[in-house]
């Protein structure tokens, strides 16, 4: 079974992103598991708080999340031409301390929705710094960017759309194959 952790860097209740993210656990392939975290309760990154609490528990979880999963998905909305702050703060919290060694050599891939023109070319570009900073290992092979993603999802933030259903399936599966061959890929 190889096992991928998802997150999506959205707290909206009927976001694209995290419709997408759950589109993808629905379409793995088989023997593939894709387990959501929850980002909701990570705070805003505080050393104070760090230092006389430690870790918070939505973050110790997320760290156990990933250090059970063979890699990570980052479903990444696009907010002024970047990284939405709360994912990145949450990425941010998860590299503290013993949670940087968690990243190191974990293969990553990233995809995302928008409803503008360009998918989210800018916040997946803008992801790389930090991704190679962590020491992660980026899967180049794939590359899924769904753009005027408003239409292609329900009120409820539900995938509707069969081609970019099948996109995505073939993209994840993409993702699974290199996680089970363990090969990096370039």
């Amino acid at each position: 079974m190889t096992t991928i952790l998802g997150l999506s860097g959205s707290l909206r209740r009927a976001s694209l992103n995290s419709g997408l993210l759950r589109a993808a656990r629905d379409g793995a392939p088989e023997g593939v598991t894709i387990r959501i975290g929850d980002i909701s309760g990570v705070p805003l990154y505080d050393g104070d708080l760090e230092a006389a609490n430690g870790t918070p528990p939505a973050v110790a979880e997320l760290n156990r999340q990933l250090a059970q999963a063979d890699g990570l998905l980052l479903v990444t909305p696009e907010y002024n031409n970047g990284i939405p702050g709360v994912f990145k703060n949450v990425i941010d919290w998860m590299s503290r301390g013993d949670g940087l060694a968690l990243f190191a050599n974990k293969p990553v891939a990233v995809i995302g929705a928008s409803p503008g023109g360009f998918g989210t070319t800018l916040a997946q570009a803008h992801w790389l710094p930090v991704l190679r900073t962590l020491r992660t290992r980026p899967w180049w092979d794939g590359r899924l960017m769904v753009s005027r993603a408003g239409g292609l999802f329900d009120a409820d933030g539900t995938l509707t759309d069969d081609k970019t259903r099948q996109m995505l399936a073939d993209f994840i599966a993409g993702f699974a194959a290199s996680l089970k061959t363990g090969q990096e890929t370039s």
